[in-house]
């Protein structure tokens, strides 16, 4: 039970691809944004992974927040914050 009292954070996933200048970008706007709103990053590289290729390589990076697509080319900050402040709050409704 001592587990319920910590506050979930939701997973935030960057599918990105070695040599993408728009994954760099993106992974550093979301580095910014977890030092300011705390949440669990998670990288995932698809290349060597035909599945993942065929899933995103045409629109990497693609950010997800609890296996939910958010983002996608370009991380914007204000829609960001709203999904994950969206998704911080299903995560602690369905904690009780």
């Amino acid at each position: 039970m001592g587990r319920s009292e910590q506050t979930q954070t939701p997973q935030v996933v960057l599918y990105k691809s070695e040599g993408c200048h728009l994954c760099e970008r993106a992974k550093a706007q979301l580095a910014a944004l977890r030092k300011e709103l705390g949440f669990e990053l998670v990288e995932i590289a698809i290349e060597g992974d035909p599945e993942l290729e065929s899933r995103y390589r045409e629109l990497i990076p693609v950010v997800e927040i609890d296996g939910e697509r958010v983002c996608t080319y370009y991380v914007q900050p204000e829609p960001f914050r709203r999904k994950l402040t969206a998704a911080q709050a299903a995560a602690e409704t369905s904690g009780l």
